[in-house]
């Protein structure tokens, strides 16, 4: 049985253990407000800009569809989304989990080809797949340290630009899709080539007059599009995050109290048995001088 000192030491440790995950909640929950309501209403906007980039795709204006084309799948670049610290439950270890089960089922060839390549958004993402020996290109790891529309724009371009030059014949994004505070859903989208609408889907289509003309629209509605579309699942992961890590401090937070009744229980029981023991001592004594 452990001493009355290593207990009390025990408990000392514990509380202080409370006490910074109940801080590291409230901090979480400060923040979840902010990236929820940005989601929220970000989801909207970007719906709307990607039916409409999906019907621009079939009203392709000549050296303009460069966005659509369908190339032979050589070489992937797969964007996977993570955090810049852990504490967040299986947050990040969810994405890391469905990139690698992606590349395993879907791009296996590519990858024994080292034609797979990962550009990471958030630090744990940048430190998992360098550690890994994976293709890492991008400068973008850091993001969320200023997250905003000008800054995603910049890996927006980027993965445009490469993408438009061949140099990846294909382009995926994933991360983790904000549902509730105790619940985010691991997505996969495909960024580039644009996904047509899906066959039959009469709701979705439409006829569009253009001015001054389709080409100009076409060329600026494009970009913004697409940079609209990377925004608002780097939003997704933001606001997932605050809810994972607030869930995950909610409950090493309930999970420490446990351990602290548990322990103030022992605590009690150790300092009983030491007192009984300290009574039988001096009652030992007291017969031993009668005796004597």
């Amino acid at each position: 049985m452990a001493s009355l000192k290593e207990v009390k030491s025990r408990i000392s440790s514990v509380m202080s253990t409370q006490q910074i995950t109940k801080a590291m909640k409230m901090v979480a929950a400060a923040k979840l407000r902010k990236s929820q309501e940005r989601i929220l209403q970000m989801r909207p906007f970007a719906k709307k800009m990607n039916s409409l980039l999906q019907n621009l795709s079939a009203a392709q204006s000549e050296g303009q569809e460069w966005y659509s084309v369908a190339r032979e799948e050589k070489r992937i670049l797969i964007v996977a989304i993570s955090s810049d610290r852990g504490l967040c439950g299986s947050f990040n270890s969810s994405v890391f989990k469905a990139t690698l089960k992606l590349i395993e089922e879907k791009y296996a060839t590519q990858h024994q080809q080292k034609n797979v390549t990962i550009l990471p958004i958030g630090k744990k993402s940048a430190e998992f797949f360098t550690k890994r020996n994976f293709p890492v290109i991008g400068n973008y790891a850091n993001i969320f340290h200023d997250l905003t529309f000008e800054n995603v724009s910049e890996a927006a371009q980027y993965l445009m630009d490469r993408f438009r030059a061949a140099e990846f014949d294909k382009i995926e994004i994933v991360f983790n899709e904000f549902k509730n505070v105790a619940t985010q859903i691991l997505r996969i989208e495909q960024l580039l080539p644009v996904l047509p609408l899906p066959a039959g889907n009469k709701k979705e289509e439409a006829d569009y007059i253009y001015q001054p003309n389709q080409e100009e629209i076409i060329s600026g509605l494009i970009p913004k599009s697409l940079k609209v579309q990377l925004f608002k699942s780097v939003l997704e992961s933001n606001a997932s995050e605050n809810g994972a890590r607030m869930t995950a401090m909610d409950k090493a937070t309930d999970n420490a109290g446990e351990l602290l009744k548990d322990l103030r229980l022992t605590y009690n029981r150790t300092r009983q048995a030491a007192i009984t023991k300290e009574i039988l001592e001096i009652v030992a004594g007291a017969e031993a001088l009668k005796s004597a």
